[in-house]
């Protein structure tokens, strides 16, 4: 059985298995999830709350923005609070100053002595610890005191909420418009869903304790809320549990033994040279009319990229003034949540517009097939992106500005899901355009994938297989519907954002860049076909059951916890070799005189590899291990994650994948190679400054005071308004200033390719002055 046979075999199993083991632990969060009550009581069995007072507060949540303004269980936005900690935090200090008056005289619970407090703290976690749900009758039951401590913070959200001039400063703090929620009613049902979150998270799940240290007698085993404990807040005596110290170990040895495995796989290989062509094979590839149809699809790509800037510059800029931008009312046209979902929206949408049509542009240009209506299915799915981008965008806004009424919502508005925003008609008409892209592409690569045995077909039927799953897997974002529970959305929602652009794509990238390579001749077929199916064997043994890593504090059980930490570890394993691939593709780079012509595109490889290694490698693993997430999880951290792997690596790939498309459809032009430099090298520096001077420092000082303080304190307006903080934001401006140059300068070299071409006299098979 030859090598690349194996690999196949090895492949397939891997993803059977991962995916059983994965569909096996959603099935166990479904099970652990917290229950939502059929109604919430006191004593005396007056109603507080119902589920339909709840399930129609979600709603509200969404339709104002729901994870773009604040978080809830950690996952959102991070200038206003996490809102299930916020809570649970206020009520209970509302509870510990209602015991303080009516035990100790005093007016607040600040003002006891130490003792008293620590009195009133146990009587506080005995209280809000203990689980009053009833399965029989689907009821909670609360105390006298409790429900005087929920009415007190439900006004306090209402008025928030509003445009109540009490909590006028706290809204400009937390970057909210006024009249979030105009509606009364609405801002009372909102109040019931933010309490249910936060029960979730202060409540013990009914289930034995989790450690597994024999029984000892007189000792109680340690219980854990629904949310493994989290968030960290002292009051009730929310600790990380003993499962997050061990497996955040265990992962640190994966860690160790996967790197270990790897290098020693990687010493017994022994490289093949090939015999380089002494002209470059793709000079003279002939461009069909749907491979020049594909240009437009990079003029949006540039166009996308250029306004997801400018939305991130006035996001950032609404921690500063939170209503404003210097001066003009800016939230009552364009609040913080509608610039955030966009800014967040477009970063996928980009990046997905230039790997599709890269895909449409490589499927016939390796194939040498056009089959026929190409160009119209090219032509038919690029104006069905268009009305996507511009109706869920206009959708949201409706949403976001209460014009669109909750009925409305779901389908042709704002989901609130972050990454996973728009309505779900919207969804489907996406799921519908990568159905058409998966055909178009599949139906150029078709001749190859049937015909006879060659040394690139492993490599080609893998592009195929990983078109396929972008297409199909979109489909996990249909998976839930309007009132499905939380938890059950978190899981799916993180096999769109985790597996669809984390995995499947990056498989795609890695095939892609494989075809590339082997067409130009610097590496043998049959040596990238061993070392894709590799490649992706790797990834996937650490991608697949690593979405769990998101999964923690969603209603998780230990199982899965533990599951997510082991796999997620082994996410980076590939990534600590990353030094390897960038020096051999860098070596393919000045192999030969005429690959003087693919040098940028080369260099944004390159910048690819640093980028895996630091934004998906150092940065992933700073936040992966569950003790690390049960801290970081929400805080600025999290994003020096996101902005460094999701630009660093993917968007530096699309970036790469668009030069070598122009290469084709405009290298008879001169290339200002000068603009691509500027280019290069700000957009590179400008992440770098951004990262350095704002994301590591600020998310150090939130991990600092969450484990001090607690994590509401960490998302406080108290916390984040502190001079240091607007200091630390206003040092994104460097950064962000020399990536828009880059950015600009980018999109200026594009347009000088289409409105001012020159021909390149430099003859083939000579080497291009500083290119």
């Amino acid at each position: 059985m030859s090598t690349t046979r194996k690999l196949w075999l090895g492949l397939t199993a891997l993803l059977v298995v991962s995916f059983g083991v994965l569909l096996w632990a959603g099935g166990e969060i479904f099970r652990a999830a917290p229950p939502i009550p059929e109604q919430v009581v006191d004593d005396s069995g007056r109603v507080v709350y119902t589920r339909a007072d709840i399930e129609r507060g979600r709603q509200v949540w969404q339709s104002m923005g729901g994870m773009q303004l604040g978080s809830i269980w950690g996952h959102g936005g991070y200038v206003a609070p996490d809102w299930s900690a916020d809570w649970l935090h206020r009520e209970a200090v509302q509870m510990l100053d209602l015991w303080a008056r009516a035990d100790g005289g005093m007016a607040t619970y600040a003002q006891l002595p130490e003792e008293q407090q620590a009195a009133l703290r146990g009587r506080l976690k005995a209280e809000m610890r203990r689980n009053t749900y009833d399965a029989s009758t689907g009821t909670i039951t609360l105390s006298r005191d409790r429900v005087a401590a929920v009415s007190n913070v439900a006004a306090h959200y209402e008025s928030l909420f509003g445009n109540d001039p009490t909590t006028a400063e706290l809204r400009e703090g937390y970057a909210m418009k006024n009249n979030t929620v105009p509606d009364a009613t609405h801002r009372r049902a909102l109040t019931a869903f933010f309490w249910w979150t936060a029960w979730a998270a202060g409540t013990e799940r009914p289930v034995a304790g989790e450690t597994l240290a024999p029984d000892r007698s007189g000792v109680v085993a340690k219980q854990v809320t629904y949310t493994n404990n989290w968030p960290s807040e002292p009051l009730i005596d929310n600790t990380p549990p003993p499962s997050m110290w061990v497996w955040s170990a265990f992962s640190v040895l994966f860690l160790i033994a996967g790197i270990a495995l790897l290098g020693w796989h990687h010493a017994r290989q022994h490289d093949e040279s090939p015999v380089l062509p002494k002209s470059d094979p793709l000079a003279n590839l002939k461009v069909t009319p749907s491979m020049r149809a594909t240009a437009k699809y990079f003029w949006v790509v540039l166009a996308l990229f250029l306004v997801q800037i400018l939305l991130g510059a006035i996001t950032a800029h609404y921690q500063v003034e939170g209503q404003e931008a210097y001066g003009f009312a800016l939230s009552e046209v364009l609040p913080y949540s509608i610039t955030r979902t966009w800014h967040t929206q477009l970063a996928v949408l980009w990046i997905a517009v230039a790997w599709l049509g890269t895909g449409l542009y490589i499927a016939p240009a390796m194939s040498g097939h056009e089959p026929r209506f190409q160009r119209l299915g090219v032509n038919v799915l690029f104006v069905c992106l268009l009305l996507i981008v511009v109706g869920s965008f206009a959708g949201q806004w409706l949403a976001v500005m209460q014009k669109l009424g909750l009925e409305h919502n779901f389908w042709w508005g704002h989901q609130g899901w972050e990454y996973a925003d728009m309505g779900r008609f919207w969804q489907w008409f996406l799921f519908i355009g990568l159905l058409l892209w998966l055909t178009l592409v599949g139906r150029a690569l078709w001749p190859v994938l049937r015909g006879p045995q060659t040394e690139t077909k492993a490599i080609v039927g893998l592009l195929f297989l990983s078109t396929v799953c972008i297409g199909l897997f979109f489909a996990s974002a249909l998976m839930w519907g309007e009132h499905t529970h939380i938890s059950e959305v978190e899981y799916w929602r993180w096999w769109l954002v985790h597996l669809w652009v984390e995995g499947f794509f990056e498989v795609f990238a890695t095939a892609v860049m494989a075809l590339i390579f082997t067409r130009l001749g610097l590496i043998k077929g049959s040596v990238a076909s061993v070392a894709v199916l590799f490649a992706t064997i790797i990834f996937m043994a650490g991608g697949v059951l690593g979405t769990l890593h998101h999964l923690y504090f969603v209603g998780t059980p230990t199982a899965v916890v533990a599951l997510g930490a082991s796999f997620s570890a082994l996410e980076v394993v590939p990534l600590a070799y990353i030094g390897f691939e960038a020096y051999h593709t860098y070596k393919l780079g000045k192999a030969t005189p005429w690959m003087t012509r693919y040098r940028w595109p080369i260099l944004f490889f390159i910048s690819v590899s640093f980028w895996n290694l630091v934004g998906a490698g150092l940065f992933g693993f700073l936040i992966n291990p569950p003790l690390s997430l049960y801290f970081m999880q929400g805080l600025n951290l999290t994003p020096l994650h996101g902005h460094t792997a999701l630009f660093g690596v993917y968007g530096m790939l699309g970036i790469a994948l668009v030069l070598f498309c122009m290469r084709g459809l405009r290298g008879q032009f001169q290339w200002d190679v000068r603009a691509l430099k500027i280019a290069f090298w700000c957009l590179n520096i400008g992440l770098a400054l951004m990262a350095l001077l704002t994301l590591l420092p600020l998310g150090t000082m939130q991990l600092l005071a969450a484990i001090e303080h607690g994590y509401w304190y960490a998302r406080s307006a108290e916390f984040m308004q502190q001079p240091i903080v607007d200091m630390l934001v206003w040092m994104r401006v460097p950064g962000d200033t020399i990536f828009s140059v880059g950015a600009v300068t980018l999109a200026w070299f594009m347009l000088r390719l289409w409105i001012a071409p020159r021909r390149d006299p430099v003859l083939e098979g000579e080497t291009e002055s500083g290119r």
